[in-house]
C-alpha cells in the first residue's frame, strides 16, 4: 500500500515543481530599444555632445557631466582619453585646462537601421579642423552614444 501511494505522488507534478524558463531580468529591466519614429531629432545632440566631448578632453568640463547620454564602454574609453590627456598636459607643463575655441561645422547623419545614427561632425579650430565620429542608438525612448572617436 505504501508503494502505491508513493508511485502517485512522483507521478503527479505540483505546479510549484513544473521547470519554468530561467526568468532573464535583464531582458525585461534592461534597455529596450526604441524605433526612429519615438525618438527625438538627433542634430541637437550630436552637436552639443561633440562640444562637450572636445572641452572633456581639453580639460575644461567633467566626464561626469555626459554620462547620462554615453554607454559604458564610450564612458570607459573616453576616460583613457581624459587620463592621457591631463599626462600630456602635464608633461607640457600647463597647469590649468584652457577651454579650447571651436567651431561646429557640418554634420554628415546617416541611418544604417532603424533607431541607429552614424554622424560625422567637422570641429575647426585655429590650429586644424578634425572629425568627430559617433554612432547613436535609441535606448528607452532617448538617444545614447554607442561609439565615439575624435579623429
Amino acid at each position: 500500500m505504501s508503494s502505491a501511494a508513493t508511485s502517485t505522488s512522483v507521478d503527479q507534478t505540483l505546479p510549484s515543481k513544473a521547470i519554468r524558463a530561467r526568468f532573464d531580468s535583464d531582458d525585461f529591466f534592461g534597455h529596450q530599444q526604441a524605433e526612429r519614429s519615438a525618438l527625438p531629432n538627433p542634430a541637437p545632440l550630436l552637436e552639443n555632445l561633440t562640444r562637450c566631448v572636445i572641452e572633456v578632453l581639453a580639460g575644461a568640463r567633467d566626464l561626469e557631466q555626459i554620462s547620462r547620454w554615453v554607454t559604458d564602454d564610450v564612458y570607459r574609453h573616453l576616460l583613457k582619453r581624459v587620463v592621457l590627456s591631463a599626462r600630456a598636459r602635464q608633461a607640457r607643463g600647463q597647469r590649468a585646462p584652457i577651454r579650447p575655441t571651436f567651431t561646429i561645422g557640418s554634420t554628415i547623419i546617416s541611418e544604417p537601421r532603424d533607431g541607429a545614427i552614424e554622424a560625422v561632425v567637422i570641429v575647426h579650430s585655429r590650429a586644424r579642423s578634425r572629425a568627430v565620429a559617433l554612432r547613436l542608438e535609441g535606448m528607452d525612448k532617448r538617444w545614447r552614444a554607442t561609439a565615439i572617436n575624435v579623429l
